[in-house]
């Protein structure tokens, strides 16, 4: 039994919950076969808290909530007060503000769908997020390897003012004015826009890139030669194609010869 008395105060400091005599006790007994009775438990309680009753020490060993827990001594609390402050006091990132929004919209998910959506790992935000106490593991996902699934706790709700999930801002009611561009006149229809604030030389341009394209299409031939001529303006080719064939029925009708 080395170092009995240092392997009971390692099990009291890294438990973050007091911890019973009973789970000590079974602690010791599975790791090294050590079996102790409840007089000499307490013997060795007695040594350990009398210890850091000391001055040389800022924590003590209490007996609290049916287990032992070493905590700060009363001197000290405004110091740990303080701390606890300005670490409450702390702003979430953004990557935290991210993973935190799509926990609440899309609960319960997994870690595994978070860094889904966001795209990148998520471990980091998880982590400030559960130790913030503004979310917590909610239950087992029915994946594979069964992943943890992670909800919003009361703690978030009492932070924004919820009283449940339902209360939270609905997507389609979210409007940020900083990502408009313009003001609604800048982004007036084109087609309201009288004709007579049109340049002329706009509605020429226009006109003279009609013509080039037609005269292109007859040079290559896509027109025969009876149907060669230039459009001008804004007619409409099928409708002066038309016309034309009607021009040439009438040709032919008047180049028969009579029976006279």
């Amino acid at each position: 039994m080395q170092l009995l008395l240092q392997h009971i105060e390692a099990l009291i400091f890294a438990s973050e919950q007091p911890v019973s005599g009973d789970d000590i006790l079974s602690c010791l007994k599975g790791s090294y076969g050590w079996e102790l009775k409840k007089e000499q438990f307490h013997s060795l309680i007695s040594e350990i808290r009398e210890k850091y009753s000391s001055d040389d020490y800022s924590f003590e060993l209490v007996e609290i909530a049916e287990g032992f827990q070493f905590l700060t001594k009363k001197e000290y609390h405004h110091a740990v007060n303080t701390l606890l402050q300005i670490k409450a006091k702390r702003r979430l990132s953004t990557a935290a503000l991210e993973t935190l929004a799509i926990i609440a919209y899309k609960q319960p998910l997994s870690k595994s769908e978070i860094e889904h959506i966001r795209g990148v790992n998520c471990d980091y935000s998880i982590q400030k997020l559960l130790e913030k106490e503004l979310i917590m593991i909610s239950g087992k996902g029915d994946g594979p390897g069964k992943p943890l699934l992670y909800s919003t706790s009361k703690n978030f709700m009492d932070h924004f003012g919820l009283k449940s999930v339902k209360d939270l801002p609905k997507l389609k009611d979210l409007h940020i004015a900083d990502n408009e561009i313009g003001t609604p006149s800048d982004l007036m229809d084109l087609t309201e826009v009288p004709v007579d604030t049109i340049p002329e030389s706009f509605v020429d341009a226009i006109r003279e890139g009609l013509q080039v394209t037609l005269q292109e299409d007859i040079s290559e031939g896509e027109l025969g030669d009876e149907e060669a001529f230039i459009i001008e303006g804004t007619v409409d080719p099928a409708a002066a194609e038309q016309g034309l064939e009607q021009d040439l029925q009438g040709g032919e009708e008047q180049s028969e010869p009579s029976d006279e």
